[in-house]
């Protein structure tokens, strides 16, 4: 049997991006059958996916389940400490999920250890990193034989100092949809612009349009544009351009009654130009809300012990708004700077190992 901070640094030495999480699957399920059998607790393994996995634990003759869920997928990201458990390969847990895992599976130990007598499910879920992966899970069907009757999660940060806990009532991250907008003209040498279609000016007029549309003060709203191209050669009008950005909102239903705009701006566009255009929706993640009933029981039993901060809204992604929307649900940020923030999804990001402990000890406490 491991310890929650060696299965980190392994955890942390093998990361995997979404849908790929297939070694830190069998690392974590290893551990747990290893973790059940030293403490002789009967469980049950769900793998509704290919990748994650679902730890049910029923020392109860009821069918209420209170569900914990730690996100497995690590980042595209090439790691910079210079540490002994540093990563492997080209990934690392640049976003602290190695730190979820870790807390999860301590306080699964403490749950085991002290044969704590509420039926709990343990979630694992992959692909948090934009492939939706709490959504495919409620896909699958396989939490609808359970009657959860909460629904718990916490992020790692280093924007707060370490153990202090950030959350808030409601809207806690915005709802978040990758777009991409294509434009489609017609190549003619700069000398003979009227043989042509401009994709590259159709682009630019629609990022100046963006700009012009009314900004709601009440109703935030953020389209960031993270990667542009278009054009082959210098002497050659493009006849293709694409455009690759990101939506954010407190309110999914707000976002794609944006998008509507922006298709009518496309049009105008079009019509003017004839330049065409394809929108092509990514990722949709809904925002996470917590439910104030869970939330008020969730301050009530910590703040004895913590520091609380009520952070407001982000307008951070997050895919436990799907598991939020469908069950009553607190999720918090967990501080963890000590001297200097770099960031989440920083190739330098590494909270210390005795943050596990720290979430350990919250979980435990709302339970």
């Amino acid at each position: 049997m491991i310890s929650p901070i060696e299965l980190r640094h392994i955890l942390h030495q093998n990361p995997e991006i979404m849908f790929k999480e297939f070694k830190t699957t069998k690392i974590l399920e290893d551990s747990i059958n290893d973790l059940a059998e030293y403490y002789n607790i009967d469980i049950e393994i769900l793998k509704p996916l290919e990748t994650g996995l679902i730890v049910k634990y029923t020392p109860l003759n009821n069918n209420e389940y209170i569900l914990f869920r730690a996100d497995i997928d690590a980042l595209p990201i090439k790691e910079q400490n210079d540490i002994e458990f540093k990563s492997k390969n080209d990934n690392m847990h640049a976003c602290g999920h190695d730190m979820h895992m870790s807390i999860l599976y301590g306080f699964m130990e403490y749950i085991f250890k002290n044969k704590i007598q509420k039926n709990i499910l343990f979630l694992y879920q992959p692909a948090e990193e934009g492939g939706g992966g709490a959504k495919k899970i409620l896909e699958t069907g396989v939490l609808e034989q359970f009657n959860i009757i909460r629904a718990h999660a916490l992020h790692v940060t280093d924007e707060y100092d370490k153990s202090i806990i950030a959350t808030s009532k409601g809207v806690l991250f915005a709802s978040a949809v990758e777009i991409d907008i294509e434009f489609f003209g017609k190549n003619a040498h700069i000398a003979f612009p009227q043989d042509g279609k401009n994709a590259l000016n159709a682009m630019r007029l629609f990022l100046d349009a963006v700009e012009k549309i009314p900004k709601n003060p009440v109703q935030p709203l953020i389209l960031g544009i993270g990667k542009v191209f278009s054009g082959e050669v210098r002497n050659i009008i493009p006849a293709y351009a694409k455009i690759e950005g990101s939506i954010r909102s407190l309110n999914l239903d707000y976002t794609m009654e944006y998008i509507e705009i922006l298709k009518e701006i496309l049009e105008s566009i079009k019509r003017m130009t004839g330049v065409d255009y394809n929108i092509t929706l990514g990722s949709m993640y809904k925002e996470v809300v917590n439910d104030e009933n869970v939330y008020n029981e969730f301050v009530e039993k910590l703040k004895d012990k913590y520091q609380i901060i009520d952070c407001g809204y982000k307008m951070t992604g997050e895919d436990f708004g799907f598991i939020a929307e469908k069950y009553p649900a607190v999720m918090l940020w967990l501080g963890t700077k000590t001297d200097k923030k770099v960031g989440l999804h920083s190739p330098n990001f590494l909270p210390d190992d005795d943050v596990i402990n720290i979430g350990i000890d919250i979980f435990s406490k709302i339970l």
